[in-house]
């Protein structure tokens, strides 16, 4: 993990990975080959954009709403062997990077977390289980249309 010397640099590392999911999504919903999944994955561009502009008013000192309660972990993504990005890629593999990506931003949130207090400890709480819904969700999608089919 990286050695951070302020507040405004924790913002920033966290900003910046708000846009790689932005662009891993993006990636995902030019690479997949299902019907509706295209909208799905660029809905969830939407979701992270939202995440990096939080994170940028926090920066200009505005609250955060604080995190509510913990997410359901279905833990699939714990057994799930990794995918590359690929053209033409499946809905299985896009949703085990999907969930990959999610569970390693619950883990990033919860780390910062842990590293700083008060109100940015609550932001970063926040956004980690924003990250858990969605791994859930991806998860849920795995189970009742990935499984259900083998």
């Amino acid at each position: 993990m990286t050695n951070f010397n302020s507040v405004d640099a924790i913002l920033d590392f966290a900003i910046k990975n708000e846009q790689e999911a932005q662009k891993f999504y993006a990636e995902i919903a030019e690479n997949t080959t299902r019907s509706g999944s295209k909208a799905l994955f660029e809905s969830f561009v939407a979701e992270e954009k939202r995440h990096e502009e939080k994170l940028k008013a926090v920066k200009e000192g505005q609250a955060m709403a604080p995190a509510a309660g913990n997410v359901t972990d279905l833990k699939i993504a714990d057994y799930v062997v990794d995918a590359p990005v690929e053209p033409n890629m499946d809905f299985q593999k896009a949703l085990i990077l999907a969930m990959k990506k999610e569970k390693a931003a619950f883990m990033l949130y919860t780390h910062l977390a842990n590293r700083v207090e008060g109100d940015l400890k609550e932001v970063f709480l926040s956004l980690a289980q924003e990250e858990a819904k969605h791994k859930l969700y991806f998860e849920t999608e795995y189970d009742d249309h990935v499984l259900t089919d083998n």
